[in-house]
């Protein structure tokens, strides 16, 4: 699944995410959710949340 869709994303699922500094390569970083941190139940670019490592970056895929 993709990362768009707020009701795609669950606190303790795996994700792949882009943090901020990478957005230009696109460098993907996996961890598992903590916190969601974006409100509205869509956004472009993918739901900001932050990993249990404390990362926060934007979701591009759910496992």
């Amino acid at each position: 699944m993709d990362g768009t869709k707020r009701t795609h994303i669950k606190i303790g699922a795996e994700v792949a995410l882009v943090q901020k500094h990478h957005q230009r390569t696109g460098e993907l970083t996996q961890g598992t959710i903590k916190r969601i941190l974006t409100k509205s139940s869509f956004h472009p670019h993918g739901i900001k949340v932050q990993l249990e490592s404390g990362i926060v970056g934007r979701v591009k895929e759910v496992f």
